[in-house]
């Protein structure tokens, strides 16, 4: 397992250029084809992966900052590419997903192609469907504005939670650290007492030799005194 303090960046941006690509070959694919449904689930699609990619540059935010600072530097350039790479796919799936609206518009039923010569306007039919065309605009421009913004909030709460995890990993890897200190301190007092120990029963041998010896002057002193 690759524990370099880069390897959980360079893990989130590789899942991110993934789903970059896929974003890019269903906008260039499926979202401009001929059949409506078929560009539809497309941007659908495209919307969904749109989040991923965003949340990955977030975590990608979050994990640069462990990256020691003498090598952090040459990586600022590749989260501002992923932010402008990501900025650059958002608009061009807005700019499909309003194309698309106005293609249904325009493709429904007794939709006039143009004003007749008496009226400028256009009939009051024509009118009545140009206003729910706009209406229709304005509640797809509405719903994106809501889908941005319920998109910001869970990538704040995501962000939160990163940072909650990466406290935690911190405790872990401090007590850890603890840990292996207290298995070092424990080492070092065994072998001290191995050592006492050792001291211990070199005291006792020579204990037992000066008792011996002291023994045997006694025994030789009684010895000579018996003789005489």
């Amino acid at each position: 397992m690759d524990t370099s303090p880069t390897s959980l960046f360079d893990s989130y941006e590789q899942d991110f250029r993934q789903i970059i690509a896929s974003i890019r070959d269903k906008l260039e694919g499926d979202a401009q084809g001929d059949a409506a449904e078929q560009r539809k689930a497309a941007l659908r699609r495209v919307e969904m992966e749109l989040d991923e990619a965003d949340e990955m540059v977030s975590q990608m935010e979050i994990e640069i900052q462990g990256i020691p600072q003498s090598i952090r530097s040459s990586y600022q350039p590749r989260i501002k590419s992923a932010k402008a790479d990501l900025q650059r796919y958002k608009k061009l799936s807005k700019d499909l997903h309003a194309q698309a609206a106005r293609n249904d518009l325009l493709s429904r039923p007794g939709m006039s192609p143009g004003p007749s010569s008496d009226d400028p306007y256009g009939t009051s039919s024509d009118r009545t469907r140009l206003l729910a065309g706009n209406d229709l605009l304005e509640d797809g421009s509405r719903r994106l504005m809501d889908s941005q913004r319920i998109a910001l909030e869970t990538e704040e709460q995501g962000a939160d939670i990163l940072r909650s995890l990466r406290g935690q990993r911190e405790q872990i890897q401090n007590s850890r650290d603890t840990l292996s200190r207290a298995d070092n301190s424990i080492d070092r007092a065994s072998g001290t007492l191995k050592k006492m120990i050792r001291r211990m029963y070199q005291q006792r041998v020579v204990t037992a030799a000066i008792i011996v010896v002291l023994v045997l002057l006694i025994g030789i002193i009684l010895y000579f005194k018996l003789v005489r």
